[in-house]
């Protein structure tokens, strides 16, 4: 007895010196007596392993589960609390009786997923989504025969569908949101999984056609594959997944005609939006008993509905149809839907006029999207045939010359009105519409507001779009409930208002090409997204940037600010784009911004920036997610390290597209109204083949042109897979072009003009196949030029100003000349291949293996010794 009381004893004062340090982590802990002291000693080195001070602000059920005849720890629950670096031999592993373990939404930084979950063998539950951990999923999950649900969701998980042949009692598998690749082989285990009920490999970079093996899976009920590269026909064995409740395969390139799913009685949702699809729509699909919800925008389908057999279609109340072939005549046997709530006939491509009168049936109608089509006049200036119900109005791309008469459309949420040509101003009436939340009429002839603006301050407005008109004058008082405003490229003046700091809820602010001027407002750090391009603002950015600022993007290129970049922004820890262009900031290259965990895009060009950048003994530049680096223009001087490019994001060759730069904000009204703010940047690079301004998405630039840069192109160029431009010119390089800039596959525009290079042109840059524009003039250059489609058609003004090369596109043989022979020249190349490919040891993740290797070569000396002295001799002929 007395050894049972002081084990009580024991684990009480435990617990309550845990619960000092940790007060939420036991907020839920059942059966407390019977936890065995070594259990709770493990989870607490588990703990200590992580910073838990996110714990004391995480939900209420995180906690720890013991067996009551055990005292072993069988569920753990740590959501949203912990972080640092899940190792190998973390104290988690020696829980051995787990069999329910939620770690989703941690902070595991840089951690690959441990092989030591293998050990955990009888987990039935798992859930590690949203963690970010990285690399393949380790074979030892084979181990796990005891599992049922699987949740990796939500992480950069990389690799082939993951070996889960003995999992055959899993149920439950959620993939989605990462960066698997390949394809679904038909042998593969996943098809042997009988007892599966949900599967969600959606928005990952899986490519291939699905397997007819797919039908094997007759317990489904949940099938998402959305986002992905699968292709081919849907195999007719989809049918034989009868207890199939939703089916989401959109966002791929799915072809053929409409899957066959007339088997699928239970089905209540159907997205196949974003395929390639073609032919009719079976009137079979009408007939199903049970689905309300049918997407499918964005294919290839045409011909009209046939809806006239159907006792059933009544059950049909989202019917989403856009951009697609449809005829005029399929709106008549649409509107028999009369349950219908929800409607997209965007973009049908008919020239036949739409009569808004053919939807007064639809009584229920909460959403109409007829964008893209031509608009009956007639329809639009009476409001008494659009249902009263109606909640969403997308009328964008309609030729509409006329603010519709929508007044009595009391219940009216989003209006879309964007990119028709109404002229004149606002109506006074729209601001009294009580429920209006966004409202969109970019790309008009607006110029100004009917009646007091007072109304606006009064409205319920949250998103507010008034781009690309003629709005002129101040920026009117704006609704508190303000979240997002656009109203760039407008003709607006004056001192961008103060007021604006007073509105607690606001997110995104566009005042871009604009004439504002005056000094940038202080409360810029509240906001996520800051665009102030092109207008006349003056004095300094405020340095006013708080801990935990969520501003994202801050572009205020294009204006006459002055003074220093701020230190404050290191504050802002989620920003991945800023842009300082064209403006008259002083300061040094701010080397504090690597602190920067997310920073993606850097703009510093044309400014006055002045001394090196790159620190004395400093290796690479250490943005950890640096793809556009433009800082052309200034006064950068001083040399760069061979190793200066090594660990760029560019680096990887395929950076994953679900992965790019933006920032979007997402107004749930509904489900129903999506708005993104794409960022934006003027590329001013020859030869590319894209307009001025791209979406930032999945690729890389670099543009140091125009600054006092000396010193050899660092070799480490060549690392960065994903380049698409690089540009070095009007700069002091010395020394040859690295051959690796042959690896940059994917480069459009190189322009390498106005130094001082000597040697070859290496041979190896007539294999980049996207080349489209390269410059080398107006340096030392010599020998032939390589002989490839891509830079023989370019103008000879390219090579101009180096008096040593020759041959095609310039007039000067290389027959009879001192040129270098070409197989001296490609020796030269290897040599120096293997000089750059040498960089990558001693950085990286191979740094300590680089160091091992330095030590046995150091073993061997003289023989390397003299390899150098060869290598040097021949480069000095």
């Amino acid at each position: 007895m007395s050894k049972l009381l002081m084990r009580l004893h024991f684990l009480l004062l435990l617990l309550l010196l845990l619960s000092c340090v940790y007060p939420s982590i036991f907020a839920v802990i059942e059966n407390l007596v019977a936890c065995h002291p070594h259990q709770i000693q493990a989870f607490t080195e588990f703990k200590n392993e992580f910073d838990t001070r996110g714990c004391n602000h995480s939900d209420s059920f995180n906690g720890v589960w013991c067996d009551n005849s055990t005292g072993a720890i069988t569920k753990l629950q740590l959501r949203a609390c912990l972080s640092g670096t899940l190792k190998s031999n973390s104290s988690l592993f020696w829980l051995h009786h787990l069999r329910y373990l939620n770690l989703s939404q941690n902070n595991f930084i840089f951690s690959s997923l441990p092989s030591e979950f293998g050990n955990l063998n009888r987990l039935e539950n798992l859930y590690i989504s949203s963690n970010g951990f990285l690399g393949q999923v380790p074979s030892s999950f084979n181990n796990l025969g005891m599992l049922s649900f699987l949740d990796l969701s939500k992480n950069k998980f990389t690799g082939s569908f993951p070996f889960i042949r003995n999992l055959t009692n899993l149920s439950f598998i959620d993939f989605s949101y990462n960066h698997f690749s390949g394809k679904l082989n038909p042998n593969s285990s996943l098809f042997e999984l009988h007892h599966l009920l949900y599967l969600d490999l959606s928005f990952n970079n899986f490519s291939s056609s699905l397997p007819s093996e797919l039908g094997n899976l007759n317990k489904l009920e949940i099938l998402a594959l959305s986002s992905n590269g699968f292709f081919g026909q849907v195999p007719p064995t989809i049918s034989n997944l009868t207890s199939l409740i939703k089916l989401f395969i959109d966002i791929n390139e799915f072809t053929g005609s409409f899957p066959l799913i007339q088997n699928l009685t239970n089905l209540s949702e159907l997205i196949l939006a974003s395929n390639k699809f073609s032919g009719t729509i079976p009137s079979s699909l009408f007939t199903l008993p049970l689905l309300p919800y049918i997407d499918l925008r964005n294919n290839h389908f045409a011909g009209s509905i046939d809806v006239s057999n159907s006792s059933l279609s009544y059950m049909v109340e989202r019917l989403l149809l856009g951009q697609n072939h449809f005829e005029g005549k399929i709106i008549e046997p649409i509107s028999k839907l009369i349950n219908l709530k929800q409607l997209d006939l965007s973009f049908l491509n008919t020239s036949d006029p739409v009569d808004l009168s053919l939807f007064s049936s639809l009584k229920s109608l909460s959403l109409l999207d007829l964008s893209g089509n031509n608009i009956s006049r007639a329809s639009l200036s009476s409001d008494s045939h659009i249902p009263l119900t109606l909640e969403v109005l997308r009328l964008m791309k309609c030729g509409i010359k006329e603010f519709p008469n929508i007044k009595t459309l009391q219940n009216l949420k989003v209006i879309d009105l964007s990119d028709n040509g109404i002229n004149g101003k606002i109506p006074e009436w729209l601001w009294s519409l009580p429920r209006v939340a966004a409202l969109s009429i970019a790309g008009n002839l607006f110029n100004g507001f009917e009646g007091s603006t007072k109304n606006i301050v009064n409205s319920s407005v949250e998103i507010l779009d008034l781009s690309f008109n003629r709005f002129q004058g101040a920026l009117p008082d704006l609704p508190l409930s303000i979240n997002v405003l656009s109203a760039g490229t407008n003709n607006l003046t004056g001192e961008i208002p103060l007021s604006i700091c007073n509105i607690r809820s606001f997110v995104v602010l566009d005042l871009s090409y604009n004439n504002f001027s005056g000094p940038i407002p202080r409360c810029l750090s509240n906001l996520t997204f800051v665009n102030l391009r092109k207008n006349n603002l003056d004095g300094s950015i405020p340095d006013e940037f708080y801990v935990g600022s969520s501003l994202k993007t801050l572009n205020v290129g294009y204006n006459r600010l002055n003074g220093k970049l701020p230190r404050s922004l290191l504050n802002c820890t989620s920003m991945k784009f800023l842009s300082v262009e064209h403006n008259r900031i002083k300061d040094t290259f701010p080397f504090w911004l690597k602190a920067l965990p997310n920073l993606q895009v850097l703009t510093l060009r044309s400014n006055k920036f002045f001394g090196p950048i790159s620190l004395p003994h400093q290796g690479p530049l250490g943005f950890p997610e640096l793809r556009i680096f433009e800082i052309s223009d200034n006064k950068f001087n001083g040399s760069l390290p061979p190793s200066y490019f090594v660990n760029w994001k560019a680096s990887s060759p395929t950076m994953n597209r679900n992965g790019g730069l933006y920032m979007q904000y997402e107004q749930s009204i509904y489900g129903v109204f999506y708005y993104a703010y794409m960022d934006i940047i003027d590329l001013q690079y020859k030869g590319l083949s894209m307009k001025q301004e791209r979406v930032l998405t999945s690729y890389a630039t670099i543009d140091i042109s125009g600054n006092r840069l000396e010193g050899q192109i660092p070799e480490s160029i060549g690392f960065l897979k994903a380049l698409i431009a690089l540009n070095l010119s009007n700069n002091a390089f010395t020394g040859h072009i690295p051959p690796s800039c042959a690896n940059l596959d994917k480069l459009e525009s190189l322009d390498l003009s106005r130094n001082q290079i000597s040697g070859s042109i290496p041979n190896g840059l007539k294999t980049l196949s996207f080349l489209a524009f390269i410059n080398v003039s107006h340096n030392q250059l010599k020998g032939e030029i390589p002989q490839g489609t891509q830079i023989t058609g370019q103008p000879k003004s390219s090579f101009d100003g180096n008096v040593g090369l020759c041959g095609l596109p310039l007039d000067e043989s290389c027959f009879g000349t001192n040129a270098p022979p070409t197989q001296q020249l490609e020796e030269e190349e290897e040599e120096e291949v293997l000089s750059w490919k040498a960089v990558a040891i001693g950085y990286g993740p191979g740094v300590l293996l680089g160091l091992g290797i330095a030590q046995v070569i150091a073993s061997y000396k003289p023989v390397w010794l003299a390899k150098i002295i060869c290598m040097n001799k021949r480069r000095n002929r």
